[in-house]
């Protein structure tokens, strides 16, 4: 997928500082500290930066980090994954297919049925609640 393209200028007024910090400098929140680690509502989690849909709380899951988990996207399109040795580690960086933002990073320690754990951070998610809550 292409990523859409936004100005620095405008991401520096739209987000927040550590959401800016996250999404566009690949930073990470500290664990049991973002919005959505303890959050059980029900949706679609989109990109904080260019509303795509990534992940819907039916594939979310506790997996006692601190983070918001979920075992699956939206789609297969939805999330690009891409290596990060940075920090001095080998991990699989989760980004926006859409416009490249930084959401976390992807696991081969999740639960069934695909054995993914999509760690993520919750500066650069935004929960679109389904009506009925």
């Amino acid at each position: 997928m292409s990523e859409k393209t936004f100005s620095d200028a405008e991401l520096r007024e739209r987000l927040t500082p550590e959401q800016y910090a996250v999404t566009q400098q690949a930073g990470t929140e500290g664990a049991f500290t973002g919005v959505y680690w303890d959050c059980h509502d029900t949706g679609t989690y989109r990109c904080v930066v260019c509303d795509t849909a990534l992940f819907d709380s039916a594939t979310k899951y506790e997996s006692g980090t601190g983070w918001p988990s979920f075992f699956q996207a939206v789609d297969d399109d939805a999330v690009d994954v891409r290596s990060d040795t940075s920090h001095g580690m080998a991990r699989t960086e989760a980004v926006c297919a859409t416009c490249g933002a930084h959401l976390g990073h992807v696991f081969d320690d999740g639960p069934a049925p695909t054995g993914s754990r999509f760690c993520m951070n919750s500066a650069s998610l935004r929960l679109d609640r389904d009506d009925a809550e």
